[in-house]
């Protein structure tokens, strides 16, 4: 399906948003995102965000402060871990495979489905990833589609899940992943509760919450928490809800992280070929 949006950017070109796939996603096409987007054309692109949950902007060339002047025409900009920047700039973070030596280190991070910064008070509304080196083929991101695995399962385990809180936790989800969090991490990041399900602020609907930084539910034994968040992520997770990005050349991606959960893929010869983005995000409010 395709949608011409009849907004114009300030240099008058109208855009174009056709849809990548039937679960979610659209590539846009027609705006230089280096110049600053008049109203018209900030808003229709925010309606498609929201209607889309990813837009995949196609031939762009960003510096990181023009990335993050983009980024912050839909919002307020979100700190990062206190040790999870990785770059000359504290607001924009280096997604990389490299090592200190500048050279592939055949590692890739963020493997597993997680919210970006879903252990904030007010966890990230939005991601925004500049493709800035990328593999000759490869170093896909994996998106599912929060909204669909929610609608998916019947009214009797909806039911059950009312009310349900989960625990949120930087600490404890690098624990998971066999990692140990620094004390300065968990002083900027302490534990958050927030609902299993919430509803989009934008939308109305109700979604899944979770990912990787979901430790367990609040008030419940941490195994039988832990056992139910991981059957609900296998659920939302299957291939029907996902979408599968392959970059290209110039891509810059925008996703909704409040109804969706993401990951790489390291579907390429990381000790061979550099994969680096740039990543920035905006903070969104209270989950509710």
């Amino acid at each position: 399906m395709s949608m011409a949006m009849e907004a114009r950017s300030a240099s008058g070109c109208t855009f174009e948003v056709r849809s990548l796939s039937p679960i979610m996603a659209a590539e846009v096409i027609g705006l230089d995102l280096r110049e600053p987007l008049d109203e018209p054309t900030r808003q229709a692109v925010y309606a498609a965000f929201v209607r889309y949950q990813i837009l995949a902007f196609r031939d762009q060339s960003l510096t990181k402060h023009q990335q993050m002047a983009f980024t912050e025409q839909f919002g307020t900009l979100e700190r990062h871990v206190a040790t999870n920047r990785g770059g000359d700039i504290p607001l924009l973070h280096v997604v990389s495979n490299l090592n200190a030596e500048g050279k592939p280190s055949g590692k890739v991070k963020s493997t597993t489905s997680h919210s970006d910064k879903s252990f904030r008070p007010e966890p990230s509304m939005a991601t925004i990833l500049h493709a800035v080196i990328m593999p000759p083929a490869g170093g896909d991101t994996c998106f599912a589609n929060m909204y669909a695995g929610y609608d998916a399962l019947d009214a009797a385990e909806k039911a059950s899940l009312d009310g349900l809180r989960v625990i949120h936790s930087w600490e404890l989800s690098q624990q998971k992943s066999g990692l140990r969090a620094t004390d300065e991490e968990i002083r900027d990041a302490p534990p958050m509760s927030h609902p299993l399900v919430r509803v989009h602020p934008d939308s109305g609907r109700k979604c899944l919450f979770m990912g990787l930084h979901a430790s367990h539910i609040d008030g419940w034994p941490m195994a039988d928490g832990r056992a139910l968040l991981a059957r609900l992520e296998a659920h939302a997770t299957q291939d029907r809800f996902v979408y599968r990005h392959n970059w290209q050349a110039g891509d810059m991606l925008m996703w909704d992280n409040r109804c969706l959960l993401h990951r790489a893929d390291s579907n390429f010869d990381a000790a061979h070929y550099p994969r680096v983005l740039h990543r920035t995000c905006l903070r969104g409010t209270p989950p509710g």
